[in-house]
């Protein structure tokens, strides 16, 4: 019997957000609220930072990613981390993946982008907060080493967001080199 082995998706090309990238993240994010009962995007009112995504993170000292589909040019994942109040900490904000390429190693992809910006930049930990509802985020986060913290938080925004807060410790070693 003869036959091919299936053929794997092509990675997708990884690049830096840019302010004109604006309507593509925004169908995206609104693509994966609308999974959840209950989510709503509100652009205007709570998520301004989408229309001019590079200015936004550049202000703050943070980078943001995203993933482009190789065939078609469409924007399947994005993420971003700056560093948090001004301190030390990072904080990694806005991981969402297309539904059609998750379980493909793309999440993880992205949050590692993250993680080295962050130790490139000397920060001892990286936090993110994850709505209660996104239960693969947490299991994500969870097998990267992230741990989740005690206590809730409230949004009080359009969504009713209660949000889990995790940490990680980063391995500033890893930018020593021998």
């Amino acid at each position: 019997m003869t036959g091919s082995a299936p053929t794997r998706p092509a990675r997708p090309v990884v690049r830096d957000g840019r302010d004109d990238d604006a309507d593509q993240l925004i169908a995206l994010m609104a693509a994966v609220f609308a999974e959840y009962p209950g989510c709503v995007l509100d652009v205007d009112g709570e998520e301004p930072d989408m229309r001019a995504i590079d200015k936004f993170y550049r202000d703050y000292g943070g980078r943001f990613w995203v993933a482009e589909h190789p065939g078609d040019g469409r924007i399947v994942a994005m993420v971003g981390g700056r560093p948090l109040n001004g301190g030390p900490h990072w904080e990694l904000k806005k991981l969402y993946v297309d539904s059609r390429c998750r379980s493909a190693g793309i999440g993880r992809l992205m949050v590692g982008l993250v993680e080295q910006e962050a130790v490139r930049q000397g920060a001892p930990v990286l936090e993110l907060w994850s709505d209660t509802r996104f239960l693969d985020g947490h299991r994500l986060y969870e097998r990267l080493g992230y741990v989740r913290q005690p206590g809730l938080r409230e949004l009080h925004d359009l969504s009713n967001s209660v949000e889990f807060h995790y940490l990680k410790r980063l391995d500033l070693k890893r930018l020593e080199t021998p």
